[in-house]
């Protein structure tokens, strides 16, 4: 079994979060690599793939949606899991995230088996040297709380059920029949 955990990253957040969840992965015993989705050119060498992007405004990074389009039946025929790396401050601690429709279309085009939320961190120091826009900088700077809001055991718990999941469709030989929501 060999795991891709595929991410579009601006500030190194969601990055951190695919490389933990990769970490995670291989310690129960999987091989997993975690790379920058615009480094993915074939999906053959991978048994299973975790997709992965910064949300802004409430969307996905274009080459995220643009690798899940683009690889759409290859995607569709393996293990597929999701996750955003989105809200930071009180939005990422006060509320329980909504899934995007765009993250659900993109879900059911490769029937995902999951997707989950994890919120992200903001260091402002990584804002000048990003590729931002003038207006994502500007929001960046006034009005996003800077801080470090990821959940480390949830991800590591997620990252954790999507391998056992894997594990049971490499002992049985077949996909397993529940998804991977924790």
């Amino acid at each position: 079994m060999n795991v891709l955990v595929a991410y579009a990253s601006r500030l190194g957040s969601t990055r951190a979060i695919a490389e933990r969840i990769a970490e995670r992965i291989q310690a129960d015993g999987i091989a997993a690599t975690a790379r920058d989705v615009e480094t993915v050119d074939d999906l053959i060498p991978y048994d299973a793939v975790i997709v992965g992007s910064a949300v802004y405004a409430g969307h996905w990074l274009k080459e995220a949606s643009r690798f899940v389009r683009s690889h759409d039946a290859r995607l569709a025929a393996r293990p597929v899991w999701m996750f955003s790396s989105g809200p930071v401050g009180k939005t990422a601690t006060a509320h329980e995230p909504v899934e995007s429709e765009e993250v659900a279309e993109l879900a059911r085009i490769v029937g995902a088996r999951g997707h989950r939320t994890f919120a992200g961190s903001l260091d402002r120091a990584t804002l000048d040297g990003a590729h931002l826009s003038s207006v994502e900088r500007f929001v960046a700077k006034r009005f996003v709380a800077e801080g470090d809001f990821r959940d480390w055991p949830a991800i590591d718990a997620w990252a954790d059920g999507i391998a056992r999941a894997l594990d049971a469709t490499t002992a049985t030989g077949k996909p397993p029949t529940t998804t991977v929501s924790v």
